[in-house]
């Protein structure tokens, strides 16, 4: 049987309007339109909780190639309120493929627009910065897309992500407790590789929750949205601090920097992609990052506080890392587990385990 195409367009807050077709979720996409400039990895990116609530662009052209196996999942489910591609495979050659793009995206109902010149979409928010958006259909007047426009950001995505409940995982010699912003299993997986198990909070966890398992380091993760709209979160990081070692990546380093009174900022489009240059300032040495964040540590504010600065970005001097001189503690803002992503962060996760063993 023949399937019929529907054609949609993205309409962006500016009134650009980027025509294509509609596969996936048969309701409206709103959210935040941001673009992300991986090759590969693209169903790591769909299920990465840090992208909740966005409109995603995929600056590579050809998306789908390699199929899709349950085993790449980061999350739960994919947060995305919509995808934006350029070509999509619908003949995936892989040992590995256990299904196609897009069947994935129509069981996660997920809004995606195919066709469209998605690099002079990652222009327009290089030259404009982030954008609202929608994907509609084709049909609609141009006034109905604009009044379903997102007139603020939203502010709850890590109440959508984290987990609902306190679990266990793994068996390893040093007790880790990790609060749960949005993580990614693979985190998870390289945490429990260095021979560790782990308790995982959501992220409303009291310090007496957290304390009451006796961990010997606590992990803050990755995560999606505005790090001051987390209060609670800032609130329990400032009375754990010191109390054991800690380490963070993403939203967690944004959120120790605020427990640490320093300030920040949202950027203008952000770094999300696996081929993000940072320097390591100690070393001298060069990493190839995978990142994913809309907000950044304020240089300025961090003046005074005990805190060096361990890491930046090669390509806008942005801090990518700090290191705590008051407590044990310190944290990136990468996604130092590389999934999906290039290798050689290992030794972060080893300096977390020197900090428990005291060294």
């Amino acid at each position: 049987m023949h399937k019929v195409e529907r054609k949609g367009k993205l309409v962006l807050k500016d009134g650009s309007v980027f025509e294509g077709t509609l596969y996936g979720g048969k309701r409206n996409a709103v959210g935040e339109v941001v673009f992300t400039t991986g090759m590969s990895g693209y169903q790591e990116t769909l299920t990465d909780p840090s992208f909740c609530g966005q409109i995603v662009v995929m600056t590579y052209p050809l998306i789908g190639n390699y199929g899709i196996n349950p085993m790449f999942n980061q999350g739960r489910k994919c947060f995305f309120q919509g995808y934006v591609i350029g070509e999509l495979c619908d003949h995936p050659s892989n040992w590995r493929s256990e299904g196609t793009l897009e069947s994935f995206l129509e069981e996660q109902n997920l809004p995606t627009l195919v066709g469209v010149d998605t690099r002079a979409i990652t222009r327009k928010i290089r030259d404009n910065g982030v954008l609202p958006g929608v994907i509609v259909p084709a049909e609609m007047p141009m006034e109905e897309a604009m009044a379903l426009m997102p007139q603020a950001d939203i502010h709850d995505q890590v109440f959508t992500v984290t987990t609902p409940e306190i679990y266990k995982m793994g068996s390893g010699k040093y007790h880790i407790a990790v609060l749960d912003f949005g993580i990614k299993q693979n985190i998870l997986n390289f945490l429990l590789s260095f021979d560790c198990h782990l308790t995982v909070f959501p992220a409303t966890a009291t310090v007496d929750d957290v304390m009451a398992c006796n961990p010997d380091g606590i992990f803050l993760s990755n995560g999606p949205g505005d790090p001051k709209d987390m209060p609670y979160a800032i609130e329990c990081i400032k009375q754990v601090m010191g109390r054991r070692p800690m380490f963070g990546i993403c939203l967690g380093h944004q959120l120790m920097a605020l427990a640490n009174g320093c300030d920040t900022y949202k950027m203008k489009f952000g770094h999300r992609g696996v081929n993000q240059p940072v320097k390591d300032l100690r070393s001298g040495r060069i990493y190839i990052s995978s990142q994913n964040h809309g907000y950044a540590v304020d240089p300025a504010s961090i003046e005074g506080k005990g805190i060096n600065i361990t890491h930046i970005s090669m390509n806008d001097g942005t801090i990518e890392g700090l290191e705590y001189t008051k407590h044990p503690s310190f944290t990136v803002q990468y996604h130092p587990e590389a999934c999906p992503g290039p290798g050689g962060h290992e030794y972060l996760f080893k300096h977390f385990v020197d900090l428990m063993e005291g060294r």
